[in-house]
């Protein structure tokens, strides 16, 4: 199971101090934090992508480059990557390259954002996003898995005879995640490709959450991918913690009063109750954490959310050291304690690929078989 932290960069007002970080700073800030991650020991980092304030992340492939540089053994990932407003011949060639670079390193979420306004502002119309997302990915998926594309659609241009480049790495293309708090479609879409869906449920109740991850699970065993409870899932969330659980409450609500996403509407207590956000001690983020396999099965990654509501960078990363030390390796023990050994792990680029491997293997034996031989595929029907 993969750990890590996803941004959405957003430049927000510490409330105790009343300073407002500069956009470089928060840039800068973000790099310092996928540093860390990998310091102490977490699996991804993932920014958003975002055109408008109060947002900076607006050239996820340009951060993720630099962050690659700068790391060896991170996933770098988006939460989330536009397939709505990106031309998908420009996520084919950029997200290929970026591969390149981080050696593999590298997964990306698809999702159609939060932001309304983002539609006309790329030429596109936002009653059209459902479709939008669906003609889009077809394409992309066919960009990276095909050397000359010849193709037309709804939303842009035809191509003819066309190859993106660069190649994906090993020829095998970054996996996806599927970013959905709220859209059968979009499960159903994650589903059908047998891709992973990543619920980014920090404002939603469990019961919601649940019936999402459910009808993802359903469907994937649907479309042949393996059984339900084998299918890739991520969840969200967000936490603040300190050793004594009082302190952690104390410390927070300011922030939590004021912040843009969630002040001026239920109390801290409430919206604790409510959605995933949990702010006590190291132990409550473990009890909680480990609570959301009741729900929606086991899973694959879980991403936090913990530089927002205008936190100053130090204690940002004081929260990663306790995530690092006493809040994963637990949580690593426990969830592969209870993980069957039929669920699979979370895709990376080396499993891609030595799975590609064996299927060309086992296609090359299979067409090497004598006529009339029963084969590999007779004698093991299912692939296993």
């Amino acid at each position: 199971m993969q750990f890590g932290i996803f941004t959405v960069g957003d430049i927000t007002t510490d409330p105790t101090t009343g300073r407002t970080p500069t956009e470089h700073e928060r840039i800068k800030a973000m790099v310092t934090i996928a540093r860390k991650v990998e310091e102490v020991g977490l699996d991804v980092f993932a920014t958003g992508e975002h055109h408008n304030p109060p947002f900076v992340p607006s050239s996820p492939t340009t951060l993720l480059g630099y962050i690659a540089a700068q790391t060896e053994r991170i996933v770098l990932s988006t939460a989330t990557t536009l397939i709505t407003t990106n031309d998908p011949v420009k996520i084919a060639e950029d997200y290929a390259m970026l591969q390149h670079l981080a050696e593999g390193r590298v997964d990306l979420m698809l999702g159609r954002g939060n932001t309304g306004p983002v539609y006309p502002w790329f030429g596109q119309d936002i009653r059209q996003g459902i479709p939008l997302a669906l003609e889009h990915y077809a394409l992309l998926r066919r960009l990276w898995r095909e050397d000359s594309v010849d193709w037309s659609g709804q939303f842009r241009t035809p191509l003819q005879g066309f190859q993106s480049t660069p190649r994906p790495l090993d020829g095998v293309p970054p996996f996806v995640w599927h970013g959905s708090i709220r859209t059968p479609e979009i499960a159903e879409q994650a589903a059908f490709y047998g891709d992973g869906l990543f619920s980014n449920h920090i404002f939603w109740p469990a019961s919601h959450t649940a019936k999402m991850v459910g009808y993802y699970r359903q469907r994937f065993e649907h479309y042949g991918h393996g059984t339900a409870a084998q299918a890739i899932v991520g969840l969200g969330g967000q936490v603040f913690m300190r050793k004594n659980s009082q302190d952690a409450v104390n410390e927070f609500r300011p922030y939590f009063n004021n912040a843009p996403v969630y002040g001026h509407g239920p109390s801290l207590e409430e919206f604790t109750e409510q959605t995933p956000l949990t702010v006590g001690s190291p132990q409550e983020i473990i009890d909680r954490t480990l609570g959301f396999r009741d729900y929606v099965g086991d899973y694959q990654r879980q991403l936090w959310l913990m530089d927002h509501a205008g936190l100053p960078l130090k204690v940002v990363l004081e929260q990663l050291d306790l995530l690092g030390e006493e809040v994963v390796p637990v949580l690593r023990a426990e969830f592969a304690k209870m993980r069957p050994a039929t669920v699979p792990d979370a895709p990376t680029h080396a499993s891609l690929t030595a799975a590609a491997e064996a299927q060309a293997i086992a296609e090359t034996v299979l067409k090497s078989s004598p006529a009339g031989a029963p084969g590999l595929a007779a004698s093991n029907p299912k692939g296993a």
